[in-house]
């Protein structure tokens, strides 16, 4: 099993599949790794030469965010959302859906378990 910046990498999928469990690195980032480096269509990550785990990890500490580096700066900017009071900050806070949902109903994932309200009747 590779280790590729921090992350093990699963050894039976396809490298261009397996790049994407490191955080930062999606579909089109893989494919521009597998590219630049000239990794053969179809390479397992268990195939992998210690040469080519050396050089996959030179190039993406040299060219891309990572891991760590990109869950601090999502972090630092969702904080200075919240510090200046934004709606969107504010929506973060509260722990609500930021991004213009409805939640009269759904929004169940964001709001937690429901908590029903008793309703009571008065004596006449």
């Amino acid at each position: 099993m590779a280790r590729i910046a921090g992350v093990n990498i699963p050894a039976e999928k396809r490298i261009e599949i397996a790049l994407r469990y490191i955080h930062g690195i999606g579909p089109a980032r893989a494919a521009k790794i597998c590219e630049a480096l000239k990794l053969k269509d179809g390479l397992r990550a268990k195939d992998l030469t210690d040469a080519d785990v050396i050089k996959i990890s030179n190039y993406i500490e040299e060219n891309f965010k990572v891991e760590g580096d990109v869950r601090r700066e999502v972090a630092m900017n969702i904080k200075r959302l919240q510090d200046l009071k934004t709606y969107r900050g504010i929506r973060h806070r509260n722990r609500l859906p930021v991004r213009g949902q409805r939640t009269r109903t759904n929004a169940r994932t964001r709001k937690g378990k429901k908590k029903t309200v008793a309703n009571k009747k008065k004596a006449v």
